[in-house]
């Protein structure tokens, strides 16, 4: 591994060295490089020469897999997780969000959290059917099934295999209730199965919306629609009776925590009713590929935004402990939550999760028993 002197923040200039990828592979990519996932027997360097020729290296196309589960349905214990259930129809996301905490999965596939996991995605063809299955089981309980926890239910290969909308026709034709989490506009697609489970209380609508400036999110999240795109999809879901929450999300430090009242405004004008928010985290591999990006992208902020989410993590990148991970502690992390609070409470936001409705659950396939 390569390394140049430390910065200001005690962090190494370059941390990823030799297997960062040229700029003209990566373009519409968010990680600087591929490192090697830290379960590999061997680490993997790739070197880039300068030999003086006019092409360009050909562009890091997108691998699509699919694999085959015998369960959808992800269970989860969590104190500060307002869900105990999840669906991802898709592992690795091609938005390519650099901060993204679910990158170090990958390296449980043997591939990096890098370039990988927004170049290697796998899918999930049999969601739906075992979905279907797992709810018509005997001692099945319905409660809000939180869908695209992990990676984006409608990332881009999404318009082509269309698992997303198979997953919500079996929730909607059993009345049972889900979140939705994305950053898209093409969930406005399946606008016709929302608006129906809506007039039931039976869905809600998170938008993720880091950033209003439409070149940091193009380098934030590079293949996730525009900050535009993403309130025109607020308007049109509130307009359909559809809930929408505007996810915050993540909120980093030193560049773009001074946008938290205008995301809040801008979502507020156009239909959101519900607010959450958390800090960026820094999980496993996450911390390098930030640092990475941004020396790229951002060498003069890098400093105090790592100082900054030293001081809300007790000196750490990053604090794994429940009820701490999304929100911080101390001073700074205390700011960024009461400027959320006063300023959703200004706008009349909700706080949070609603309640969805339970009471509607028809078990897939008990019609049958009437036979």
């Amino acid at each position: 591994m390569v390394s140049i002197p430390d910065d200001v923040s005690g962090r190494p200039a370059q941390r990823l060295g030799p297997s960062g990828v040229p700029r003209d592979a990566r373009r519409g990519r968010g990680a600087t490089a591929n490192p090697t996932g830290r379960h590999e027997p061997a680490r993997r360097e790739t070197f880039h020469e300068e030999t003086g020729m006019a092409d360009a290296p050909a562009p890091l196309r997108t691998q699509v897999t699919p694999e085959r589960s015998t369960r959808i349905i992800a269970r989860n214990s969590s104190p500060d997780i307002p869900f105990d259930r999840s669906i991802n129809p898709y592992r690795g996301c091609e938005h390519g969000c650099i901060y993204c905490y679910a990158r170090p999965t990958h390296a449980w596939l043997g591939l990096s959290p890098g370039l990988d996991f927004e170049s290697r995605i796998f899918t999930k063809p049999d969601a739906a059917r075992l979905l279907a299955r797992e709810m018509a089981a005997p001692g099945y309980r319905p409660e809000t099934i939180a869908l695209g926890t992990a990676t984006d239910p409608y990332q881009p290969v999404e318009r082509a295999h269309r698992i997303t909308r198979a997953v919500l026709e079996v929730l909607r034709d059993a009345r049972h209730p889900v979140s939705i989490t994305t950053k898209s506009d093409l969930v406005l697609r399946d606008l016709d199965i929302l608006a129906a489970m809506a007039a039931d209380n039976l869905v809600l609508a998170a938008i993720s919306l880091p950033t209003l400036d439409p070149d940091l999110a193009r380098r934030l999240d590079p293949r996730a629609p525009r900050p535009d795109k993403r309130l025109a999809a607020m308007r049109a879901l509130s307009a359909a009776g559809v809930p929408v929450m505007v996810n915050v999300s993540p909120i980093i430090p030193g560049l773009t925590d001074h946008e938290i009242e205008s995301i809040l405004a801008e979502a507020r004008a156009h239909g959101a009713s519900r607010i959450g928010h958390a800090l960026l985290r820094l999980p496993g591999e996450v911390a390098d590929l930030v640092a990475d990006w941004f020396a790229e992208h951002y060498p003069e902020r890098r400093a105090r935004a790592f100082a900054l989410l030293r001081e809300a993590r007790g000196g750490r990148e990053n604090d794994p402990r429940f009820g701490h991970r999304f929100r911080g502690e101390g001073a700074y992390a205390a700011m960024i939550g009461q400027r959320v609070r006063l300023a959703g409470t200004r706008l009349g936001f909700a706080f949070g999760r609603m309640a969805l409705n339970r009471e509607f659950f028809r078990r897939p396939g008990a019609q049958l028993s009437l036979f």
